[in-house]
């Protein structure tokens, strides 16, 4: 089925919506979207972000819910609200996700279940939930925030790595399965983005180092990520690096023997 999909008068849910590129996300798609549902568990926020997009925007609705992702009750109610407010949902973006930097064995699983929870859990959940909407609004479309984490085994990094993998391999898969029913899906690989993410997932006494050691030319902007990656999708690309020399660097780690791929990971364990 040819891709139609626009954001113009569409119906977008972005997960994350309180920061970062999910809140970039909000902010670059008001001026076209007709509805913005704005999910996150930092309600307050939220209500800032819908006064400062309706305020730009005036024809723009905005609908915020406070909702803990992780929670799988929580999901449900969110699904089962979309459906009683017979929204007409056409794009889901799967913005929301954690991380944990440092070495596996001294982490701690209450810092690790909820990136299992939030980055794989979540997201299949609620597109599970949310598809059959998307196939009845079709042409309707679903973009997967994932990382490039997902293309190597990152020490330091490993469950977060190892989840957006999952991530990547869903997607691509997902992809082929809704082509028919007029759901594009496309996946966004970001990689290092100054946002509040990197502070979160970094533990005590670490702030600031993860992207401390990343060349600079590797690391992109919110504002950028999220332009690139709504002309991308346009361009009906399924996916997404929004940097070029990243693209490069896949390109070419992607071709590297794995025992040279292992000495370069260990000598810049940040690389994510």
């Amino acid at each position: 089925m040819q891709f139609a999909f626009q954001f113009q008068r569409s119906c977008a849910l972005i997960t994350g919506a309180s920061s970062g590129l999910g809140m970039e996300f909000a902010r670059q798609l008001a001026p076209y979207a007709a509805t913005l549902i704005l999910v996150a568990r930092r309600g307050q926020v939220l209500e800032e972000l819908k006064r400062e997009l309706m305020l730009k925007n005036n024809s723009l609705v905005v609908h915020v819910k406070e909702v803990d992702l992780s929670d799988v009750v929580a999901r449900n109610e969110l699904a089962d609200w979309i459906k009683k407010q017979s929204l007409s949902l056409n794009f889901l973006i799967n913005n929301a996700g954690l991380g944990d930097l440092g070495d596996f064995a001294g982490a701690q699983w209450e810092r690790l279940e909820p990136i299992l929870n939030v980055n794989i859990t979540a997201l299949t959940h609620l597109t599970h939930l949310l598809l059959p909407i998307l196939r009845r609004q079709a042409p309707s479309a679903i973009l997967q925030v994932g990382s490039v984490a997902s293309f190597f085994p990152l020490p330091y990094n490993a469950v977060y790595a190892a989840s957006k993998a999952y991530v990547k391999s869903f997607s691509e898969a997902l992809a082929i399965e809704e082509e028919k029913y007029g759901v594009f899906v496309s996946l966004l690989s970001p990689g290092p983005v100054p946002t509040p993410f990197f502070e979160i997932a970094s533990r005590s006494g670490e702030k600031n180092r993860a992207t401390s050691r990343v060349p600079r030319s590797l690391i992109t902007s919110a504002e950028e990520v999220v332009a690139v990656a709504l002309k991308g999708f346009l361009a009906h690309r399924d996916s997404i690096i929004p940097n070029r020399n990243l693209r490069i660097v896949v390109k070419l780690c992607s071709m590297l023997p794995r025992r040279i791929l292992k000495k370069l990971f260990l000598l810049n364990k940040n690389f994510s």
